[in-house]
């Protein structure tokens, strides 16, 4: 009875190790903003990354690697998630 139970806890164990773990980072998708909010995305782009250092060419990265970025920045700018998520629409907006 004890090597079944064991065997159950750890199989329990190994399935709840393979679950995929909660992220903490704003979520960045799709552009969910309004042209407005964009426009404060900007605004906040120009205003709280180019605080701290030359602000970079938005065409400079995908969009893939801005959600790299900005997941890295935006706790040191103090970004709520709605700015994190304008501030990201606003620079993968930009064109080439």
């Amino acid at each position: 009875m004890k090597k079944i139970s064991a065997a159950a806890l750890f199989t329990c164990l190994l399935l709840a190790s393979c679950t995929p773990k909660a992220s903490t980072a704003a979520p960045i998708g799709p552009a969910v903003s309004t042209a407005e909010q964009m426009a404060q995305g900007k605004t906040i782009f120009e205003n709280a990354c180019g605080r701290c250092h030359k602000l970079p060419d938005p065409t400079e990265h995908t969009s893939v690697q801005w959600v790299g970025i900005m997941n890295s920045m935006a706790p040191k700018a103090k970004l709520t998630d709605e700015q994190h998520q304008w501030v990201y629409d606003y620079v993968v907006s930009v064109k080439k």
